[in-house]
C-alpha cells in the first residue's frame, strides 16, 4: 500500500485485496481530512468487497469529509450508490472539490 498526504487529502493507493480489511482502521485516524482510495489496474476485486467501503465512507460524510475510490471498468450498476466511486485521480479531486461547496452551502 502507497500512502501521500496531498494538499487537502490522504490518497492510498492499494494493490492487494487482503489489504481491504484493515484499511478501515487505517483510514480512522485520519478522520478531518478526506481520503482517495486507488485500487490498482491490476486488482481484481469483487463486488462485495466494496461494501466493506460502506462504513467508511458514512463515518466519513458524518465528519464532513469526502471518500472516494478509484478504479477503473467496473460496472457501477452494482456499486452501492453511497459510494463515490470514479475511473480517474482528477474525478476523485473534482468530487472532493464539489462536495466541500455541497457542505458549504448547507446541502
Amino acid at each position: 500500500m502507497i500512502f501521500q498526504e496531498k494538499e487537502n487529502y490522504v490518497f492510498l493507493e492499494v494493490n492487494d485485496e487482503n489489504i481491504i480489511e484493515s484499511l478501515s482502521a487505517k483510514i480512522k485516524k485520519w478522520v478531518n481530512k478526506n481520503c482517495v482510495v486507488q485500487l490498482s489496474e491490476n486488482l481484481n476485486i469483487s463486488n462485495e468487497k466494496f461494501f466493506l467501503f460502506l462504513d467508511i465512507a458514512q463515518s466519513k460524510k458524518k465528519n464532513g469529509t469526502s471518500f472516494v475510490i478509484v478504479k477503473n471498468g467496473l460496472d457501477l450498476d452494482l456499486i452501492p450508490e453511497e459510494l463515490n466511486v470514479v475511473p480517474t485521480l482528477t474525478e476523485a479531486e473534482d468530487i472532493i472539490e464539489m462536495e466541500a461547496i455541497e457542505r458549504d452551502l448547507g446541502f
